[in-house]
């Protein structure tokens, strides 16, 4: 796994912008994993910020989310559907057709989660996921469990992702109580992972995922087996991070041909 420390969440935002619309411009006809949450929204508001000022193609870009509250229609103000109207769709030219959220208003899960996985597959696979990381380690909706789980399922969601989501909510007895999501097998199937982590609230899940062993009870720590998993994070997130990371030269920029006097390891930012 590749580490990137940036100053601040604009820093961040900026640079996971950078490696999406790169992709897009190197690909045109490229999927896109995505994904919700606080985290993400400013990276979707650089995106959009430069497709009005350089005019961007999104029009052949296909895009598969992460996942979907069960229950929720797509026109619910909480719906991961209405989230990515409402942030990114609506500010770029990809087309209706081309964008898959999977089906929370569908009750019956298995054929819901099997229609998804279906659609990725049939679509080629996803280019490049983009994850953020929960406070328990989960990503997507795959919370700590005995095992990792491997294609589009249904999942409980735990008590500390219920209280975490129900600011969203008016209470958190109306926050749904499962969800559909990508499995850990769907998302290491992509070619390119990327995972963006802000703010300090976050620091001992990023040591523990980044660094720590992997487990299913931190569904995210599968990322470090990823092949080609990117993950930019700001300095408040790595802050418990600094002893395992002391082979780097901690200047996070992933653009960085920089000659400091260091070893090049696992940590570093520069570019060899």
């Amino acid at each position: 796994m590749q580490i990137f420390v940036t100053k601040g969440y604009q820093e961040m935002s900026e640079a996971a912008a950078d490696m999406i619309v790169d992709l897009v411009e190197e690909k045109p006809g490229c999927v896109l994993g995505l994904a919700t949450g606080s985290t993400p929204e400013g990276l979707y508001a650089e995106i959009a910020k430069r497709r009005a000022a350089e005019d961007i193609d999104f029009s052949r870009v296909a895009t598969f989310n992460l996942d979907e509250y069960r229950g929720l229609p797509a026109d619910h103000e909480q719906s991961y559907h209405y989230f990515m109207q409402k942030h990114l769709f609506s500010k770029i030219n990809v087309r209706p057709e081309n964008t898959h959220v999977p089906n929370g208003a569908n009750p019956d899960a298995q054929a819901a989660c099997d229609a998804y996985e279906a659609s990725i597959l049939l679509a080629g696979g996803v280019d490049l996921q983009l994850l953020g990381l929960g406070h328990n380690g989960h990503i997507g909706f795959n919370e700590p469990a005995p095992e990792f789980p491997k294609e589009t399922h249904c999942v409980d969601l735990t008590e500390s992702t219920i209280n975490a989501n129900s600011r969203l909510f008016d209470s958190a007895d109306e926050v749904p109580r499962q969800a559909y999501t990508m499995g850990i097998g769907t998302i290491m199937a992509a070619k390119q992972v990327l995972i963006v982590v802000s703010g300090e609230d976050k620091a001992q899940i990023v040591r523990d995922a980044f660094f720590g062993p992997v487990t299913p009870e931190v569904p995210a720590s599968i990322l470090q087996f990823h092949p080609n998993a990117v993950a930019i994070v700001d300095e408040a997130a790595f802050s418990l991070c600094g002893d395992l990371a002391d082979e780097g030269c901690g200047c996070g920029d992933p653009d960085c041909d920089c000659d400091h006097d260091h070893e090049h390891g696992e940590g570093c930012g520069c570019h060899e």
